[in-house]
């Protein structure tokens, strides 16, 4: 069982015609996972991916190498049901509890992430040039959900952290991925419930209706996702009911 959530490109290189990098890479690692052993390893997994990913790039391949910024990418979280193992490559999100013995009752979970290194700083520079922005009148909230002026204050700050993707953190882009980053989590042979889902959730919760349900709050208080609450790199767009992609998963293993 897997997630996977292409990454929105900061490129204005397109691999393919039809489709963004996001989605073509999102393709590409779904395809692999549909093909791998069940018994792979997370590593083996890496390194698949990866040299799956990097066939795409063809005769460009130096070129991507060099810039990193311009690589189709996405995060992944894979549940593996021979190793009872969780990997999250990437951004990704998770909950985990012992599935409860009496019906009545519902599991105590934990939560579990894998940002990236500079997520929460951009989200907070973005925040503060919009208020910034909204303080001083040069621009207006409806405006900003329009126009995100403060978005675009961060992009050359974000192209930069992308340069040490595979570095400083970890990310399905067809080039090695540094074990250390990939965070995994080992289960017992005792029953267990998970969530695993993408970072479109703001509030992991407990159910897909829960959850969906703090983003529907989110938006109705803080539509710009600049409060104390939760910051983000991006807005919820003018028409859009996320800011994100998001999947939400539940399985019982």
């Amino acid at each position: 069982m897997a997630v996977i959530d292409g990454s929105t490109s900061k490129s204005s290189r397109q691999l393919s015609r039809w489709q963004s990098n996001g989605r073509l890479c999102m393709k590409i690692v779904r395809d692999h996972i549909r093909h791998m052993p069940p018994d792979t390893s997370c590593e083996a997994f890496c390194c698949g991916v990866s040299a799956a990913v990097r066939k795409r790039y063809g005769r460009n391949l130096q070129f991507y190498a060099d810039h990193p910024e311009e690589r189709i990418a996405a995060s992944c979280i894979v549940y593996s049901r021979l190793k009872r193992q969780i990997w999250m490559v990437g951004d990704c999100q998770c909950l985990v509890g012992r599935s409860a013995t009496n019906k009545m009752t519902s599991p105590a979970f934990e939560f579990f992430d894998n940002p990236k290194p500079y997520e929460q700083e951009l989200a907070d520079l973005r925040a503060a040039e919009a208020h910034r922005l909204i303080e001083s009148g040069e621009t207006t909230e409806a405006s900003l959900l329009t126009d995100d002026k403060a978005r675009q204050t961060i992009i050359p700050r974000m192209k930069e952290w992308m340069r040490l993707q595979n570095i400083e953190y970890a990310v399905i882009d067809g080039f090695p991925i540094p074990m250390d980053k990939v965070r995994i989590l080992t289960l017992d042979f005792e029953p267990w419930t998970i969530v695993l889902a993408s970072d479109g959730y703001p509030f992991l919760l407990q159910s897909l209706e829960q959850s969906e349900e703090a983003l529907v709050q989110q938006k109705a208080t803080d539509p710009l996702n600049i409060g104390p609450r939760f910051r983000a790199t991006k807005a919820f767009a003018k028409g859009a009911d996320s800011f994100d992609d998001r999947t939400y998963v539940k399985i019982k293993v």
